[in-house]
């Protein structure tokens, strides 16, 4: 029988910290998508307030500092499990090739690509990069401990 043990203090995977910061960044990274979506429908950007360049660097920024920092915390500590469910999602937004490329096709005139192209790259390369280690600083919450304790027959 495993034993499991707890850390509730130190950053790391199975922190409240780690975890705390997994959920921070994700709902960060969730709005850092209105940027590029915004700029690549608007038919004129130069009519959006003056702050909204610089609010998507930060929001920008604050989302890579926040992905790194949780990569720092896992340290290469990804679980086998994150590891596997990785994999299946990762096969899942594969498709997102194809669709995006179905969007250029159909919808290429309406979408202003050079306003948001890498402003999408960028975000699915970080959401594929961190995958893993956002998944095993999840697996730190309630679910995962119910899991046990249902795998385990209590």
């Amino acid at each position: 029988m495993k034993q499991e043990t707890h850390q509730t203090t130190t950053p790391g995977p199975g922190s409240h910290a780690g975890r705390a910061l997994a959920i921070a960044g994700a709902v960060l990274f969730l709005i850092s998508w209105i940027f590029p979506v915004a700029a690549g429908l608007s038919t004129d950007t130069s009519s959006f307030p003056h702050w909204w360049g610089p609010l998507d660097v930060t929001i920008a920024g604050v989302v890579a500092l926040a992905a790194f920092a949780l990569q720092a915390f896992i340290r290469g500590k990804v679980s086998e499990q994150a590891d596997r469910a990785s994999y299946r999602i990762y096969r899942i937004l594969i498709h997102g090739i194809l669709i995006g490329g179905l969007a250029g096709i159909v919808a290429g005139d309406h979408i202003h690509w050079a306003r948001c192209a890498t402003g999408f790259a960028w975000r699915v390369w970080l959401l594929l990069y961190m995958l893993p280690a956002w998944l095993t600083a999840l697996g730190a919450g309630p679910l995962h401990h119910a899991r046990v304790r249902i795998q385990r027959g209590a």
